[in-house]
């Protein structure tokens, strides 16, 4: 076993010695792997690298569009849950009013009474499960529609910049182990949208 491991060792080494020379001795023919990979139309190797990031988070809070949109949704987000809350106030202060008659009430009141109020809760709750649906798929248009104001943004970008990948970062989004700031072009992607949907709106 030992003797096996000896040899072994040997070999790995002998492999360790041929990869090191293959790299490092001046092996040309890694250059032309490389301008396969980026491509004939692409940066230089000298230059920036093929692939670029943009931040999300940073879009969200700075692309003027995006923030308009995103306070009219939260604000009709509000009316619905406050005529909600006032629908059920009403309900109760019925309720209330109902029960204040103590003794006078009947079991056939009591009964047509509870109906009435069960009926009128779960209208209650229907109209706001549905206007709840309305404003969900509105800013599901929305978010569609950034996204493809975005896309065509990027590849009108991209003509000039030649990058193969535009990848995205940003909260929940992490996947990039090491991001190289430079690589970031958000600053400019924050620019060309805002003049971009301001020329839409």
């Amino acid at each position: 076993m030992k003797h096996f491991s000896t040899i072994l060792n040997v070999v790995l080494l002998a492999a360790v010695g041929f990869l090191y020379y293959y790299v490092f001795a001046g092996k040309k023919s890694a250059t032309p792997v490389v301008k396969t990979l980026v491509g004939s139309n692409s940066v230089s190797q000298a230059g920036n690298a093929p692939i670029a990031y943009v931040e999300l988070d940073s879009l969200n809070e700075k692309i003027v569009f995006i923030k308009e949109r995103r306070k009219e949704l939260e604000g009709e987000q509000r009316a619905i849950e406050t005529e909600w809350q006032s629908a059920m106030r009403g309900l109760e202060a019925q309720k209330n009013e109902f029960v204040k008659k103590g003794n006078a009430i009947t079991q056939q009141m009591a009964e047509e009474f509870q109906a009435k109020f069960y009926q009128q809760q779960q209208n209650i709750e229907e109209k706001k499960q549905n206007q709840t649906q309305k404003l969900t798929e509105k800013s599901y248009k929305a978010m569609d529609n950034i996204q493809k104001q975005l896309k065509e943004f990027l590849a009108d970008y991209n003509k000039d910049k030649k990058y193969l990948y535009i990848l995205t970062s940003g909260t929940g989004l992490e996947y990039m182990i090491y991001k190289d700031s430079s690589l970031n072009i958000t600053a400019d992607v924050i620019e060309g949208m805002n003049a971009k949907l301001k020329k839409v709106n």
